[in-house]
């Protein structure tokens, strides 16, 4: 799961990024309005961890305009304003969430699981295709013909979770790039091309009769050999 941090501190926004990450969230950081609706606005977020005052646009600016560009990211805002005025104005902009600072680590990780449950996301923790069982827990790969079990680096993992969250649909090598590597990164053609080998060899591995196929000029998709 992929999480936007839009918080100017910069020590606070460092230490909320690194508890999330300890949680295997996939997390961007930016430390003004102006750039966390430039990259939320994107759409390949699950959630937003959003700030009040901001600079170049405030909190309520971005998440207004966001949802009048119809992007339905659950939002969690985290302010140190903590008058129910200002909670009112949030939820009414469309925030799905307020939580005042200070915070507590497990609230808070709580509060991001909550929102995401009212969006009608299930935080799996497996995942199947065909012959092949992806343990997002352990990072392991195993099929279930020949029970034979191989684990995934965090890219490889990145990338077989998206294909897996969207069978047989052919997935754009831009995409990928965006998902996994981040909204701003300088990863090319070729990062996916390495990773997508890697993938391959992990499931020839495993004995699995699921492939990943190439279509040129469009992407990639995941495919059960034996259909």
């Amino acid at each position: 799961m992929r999480i936007l941090v839009i918080e100017d501190n910069i020590g606070l926004n460092d230490a909320i990024s690194e508890i999330l990450r300890q949680e295997k969230y996939h997390v961007d950081s930016v430390f003004d309005g102006k750039d966390g609706y430039s990259f939320a606005k994107s759409g390949i977020y699950d959630c937003i961890l959003l700030d009040i005052m901001l600079p170049k646009m405030d909190g309520y600016e971005v998440c207004r305009a966001l949802r009048n560009e119809r992007i339905s990211t659950p939002i969690l805002i985290l302010s140190a304003k903590d008058s129910v005025q200002n909670k009112v104005q949030g939820l009414d902009l469309g925030a799905d969430d307020y939580m005042t600072k200070p915070f507590s680590t497990s609230e808070l990780l709580a509060r991001i699981r909550s929102i995401c449950r009212r969006k009608g996301e299930v935080i799996l923790t497996k995942m199947t295709f065909g012959d092949i069982t992806y343990n997002i827990d352990t990072c392991e790969l195993s099929c279930t013909k020949s029970k034979s079990v191989v684990r995934l680096s965090y890219k490889e993992s990145e990338i077989l979770k998206l294909f897996l969250s969207k069978p047989g649909v052919i997935i754009s090598k831009e995409e990928i790039i965006t998902k996994v590597w981040g909204y701003d990164s300088d990863a090319g053609d070729s990062n996916v091309e390495t990773y997508i080998s890697f993938l391959r060899k992990k499931l020839q591995f495993v004995l699995s009769s699921t492939e990943i196929i190439v279509h040129k000029k469009l992407g990639y998709r995941i495919e059960d050999s034996n259909d």
